[in-house]
């Protein structure tokens, strides 16, 4: 069921499961730079933790829980914002991947 505040085509978000903890050996060193796909991982996470708080403030307001409508409308906005821009993201990384697909050797 999709809320009236919610970006079009997106569902209520759902709680993701935690990553798995790094294996032994291969901690990184401070400074180093995280793989891409942990770097892809947690900004799917937080955007769906994004969500998720705005969702809270949504249902805070309808049960009428003392937050301020102000609180509810940056929430959902920055909701709507985090999920755009990670949606954007997305669209990047297709178009990248598709013209890698179509090099010719």
């Amino acid at each position: 069921m999709n809320g009236p505040l919610l970006p079009p085509g997106a569902g209520p978000a759902v709680p993701l499961p935690p990553t798995p903890p790094a294996p032994p050996g291969s901690a990184q060193a401070p400074g180093a730079s995280a793989s891409f796909k942990d770097l892809l991982l947690e900004s799917i996470q937080d955007v769906n933790s994004v969500q998720q708080e705005a969702q809270q403030a949504v249902e805070a307001l309808m049960t009428g829980e003392p937050i301020s409508p102000a609180e509810v409308l940056t929430a959902v906005q920055k909701a709507d914002l985090a999920f755009r821009m990670m949606l954007q993201i997305r669209n990047k990384i297709v178009q990248a991947y598709n013209e890698v697909k179509n090099i010719q050797v």
